[in-house]
């Protein structure tokens, strides 16, 4: 054939490899969410190939580029997808209408939220923050300003204003420490807890329990609160 011809001849390319849609999708979507978050809690970001997460759920690399767009956005969903966003739940807990009780109750009970994931999931989401604690990223400090900043100064905006404070000082933010402390230490100490006393965390019920029994210790912290800034209460003088 002639040279000449051959420039005009249309170039094929390979098709692309399909990738599922509809119910087949969401499940396809599922399985790599999964793995990479199974791989990335084992070895890092760096550490991990869209090749290795692809051939871990059975899916191809095309399939992560549909659904996240790129390895960052894949790692953005497995670090914040399965135990969802402290951003979700500001609103619930930081309204001016709610009393004290009931919106410590919401911030206990969102927080207590992926306690229910099970014990397998919640051991890969918890490796994955701590390693990205421990190894941050910028999706670390996106987190911090972007997530746990927000969900702190909501937490104090809260407590100022049941405490009747006209602005936060040092004790608001140290008392928000301390109420933010309740929960997270279930999940710092969740080894310990389920080998000294498993009942406390088997289960949704007892999930649920504890998510109460906290806001009652919560409550409890913030009624001391109150009373330190009242001041010593004076002495009855006997006739």
């Amino acid at each position: 054939m002639p040279a000449t011809a051959s420039r005009h001849r249309p170039l094929r390319h390979p098709p692309a490899p399909a990738v599922p849609k509809g119910a087949a999708g969401e499940q396809a979507r599922e399985r790599l969410l999964m793995a990479a978050l199974r791989l990335f809690a084992d070895r890092g970001f760096a550490g991990t190939s869209t090749r290795d997460i692809a051939h871990a759920a059975g899916a191809n690399v095309a399939a992560i580029r549909y659904y996240f767009g790129d390895k960052e956005g894949l790692y953005r969903a497995a670090f914040t997808e399965p135990m969802g966003s402290v951003r979700d739940v500001i609103a619930l807990y930081d309204q001016p209408g709610l009393d004290l009780e009931s919106a410590l109750a919401v911030f206990m009970g969102t927080f207590l939220e992926p306690m229910k994931l099970g014990d397998e999931l919640l051991d890969q989401c918890m490796r994955l923050h701590w390693r990205e604690m421990l190894e941050p990223s910028a999706l670390w400090q996106e987190e911090v300003e972007h997530g746990l900043r927000p969900a702190h100064q909501a937490l104090v905006r809260m407590l100022c204003r049941h405490l009747g404070l006209p602005q936060e000082d040092d004790e608001a933010h140290r008392l928000a420490f301390a109420i933010f402390a309740l929960p997270m230490q279930l999940y710092v100490c969740r080894d310990l807890v389920e080998r000294f006393r498993p009942a406390l965390l088997d289960g949704e019920s007892a999930i649920q329990a504890s998510a109460g029994r906290l806001t009652d210790y919560a409550l409890a912290m913030v009624e001391a609160e109150a009373r330190r800034r009242a001041g010593p209460k004076k002495g009855r003088t006997h006739a």
